[in-house]
């Protein structure tokens, strides 16, 4: 299945994308793409519905993010090889852990605001887990078991507020509108295999990051399990996995985003994102 929510932001509504690529309202089925909708009973529940019986949501309704409830956003840096070579660094003998602030979330077609002050930018396309049950102290093998789906998530970064200001990354990846992440949640049975999807991005039209989760150092598996030896995974939790090369900062000379730029992305069976970049109105 594919999850969503639609309307305003602040106040979308649980849907479900049909096979015919139409939008349907599930407000009068669940409350929300989140908490218990996520665990495998919740997600049968909603896989029982014709999705026929529900009305239909205009195809030109704004998306908000495909999860909510979220209560950690937690990235992980340098988990692609040549990118971890792109930005002058070893690959890490463990996978590097970094919060994004919940704040930072929204939906896939939701502007990048570049904040005030900025002058790094920059972009990241990644594949974002969705966790569907409580996980602590699980295995690896176990671990796809306690995945509610997978989503493209874009993790914007400031790389000046990130590694020039003093601190740890958290600064530069929290910014408002930091975080697009939908169009919808595909459930973890729609995915044969989460190490074997294209993904790709441009910045106004032009191909800059081409690649695959196949070439990630730390499979969602191990991430999934590494994780729930520090701390509770809840439902909702997202775990964006890193990126492939390509971004803004590996370029020579340098890019990054400027208002009016046209960003779009996508990773294979997950659905696209496309973005305009702002300057912050406030």
């Amino acid at each position: 299945m594919k999850l969503l929510r639609f309307g305003a932001d602040g106040a979308e509504k649980p849907g479900l994308l049909d096979d015919d690529g139409q939008i349907r309202d599930l407000s009068g089925i669940v409350d929300d793409i989140a908490g218990a909708t996520l665990s495998d009973a919740g997600l049968a529940k909603i896989a029982a519905i014709d999705p026929s019986t529900l009305p239909v949501v205009p195809g030109d309704t704004r998306l908000g993010p495909c999860v909510a409830g979220t209560g950690k956003f937690i990235c992980i840096g340098l988990n692609y090889a040549d990118h971890a070579a792109e930005s002058g660094l070893d690959v890490p003998p463990e996978p590097v852990m970094f919060m994004k602030a919940t704040s930072a979330i929204c939906g896939p077609t939701d502007p990048i605001i570049i904040p005030r002050g900025s002058e790094k930018t920059d972009w990241e396309v990644e594949l974002a887990v969705v966790i569907g049950r409580r996980a602590k102290y699980v295995s690896e093998e176990d671990a796809l078991d306690y995945v509610a789906g997978y989503a493209v998530t874009n993790d914007v970064s400031e790389r000046a507020f990130q590694i020039e200001r003093a601190g740890q990354w958290t600064k530069g990846k929290s910014c408002d509108n930091y975080g697009q992440i939908g169009p919808w949640l595909v459930t973890r049975d729609e995915v044969a295999d989460p190490q074997n999807l294209a993904m790709w991005l441009t910045v106004n039209g032009k191909k800059m990051q081409d690649g695959s989760t196949s070439t990630m150092v730390y499979g969602v598996a191990h991430l999934v399990s590494y994780l729930s030896q520090f701390m509770s995974l809840l439902p909702g939790d997202i775990i964006s996995t890193g990126t492939p090369p390509g971004v803004g900062m590996g370029q020579k000379p340098q890019q990054y985003l400027r208002p009016g730029d046209v960003v779009e992305l996508g990773i294979e069976g997950l659905g696209q994102q496309k973005q305009t970049a702002i300057a912050d109105p406030e």
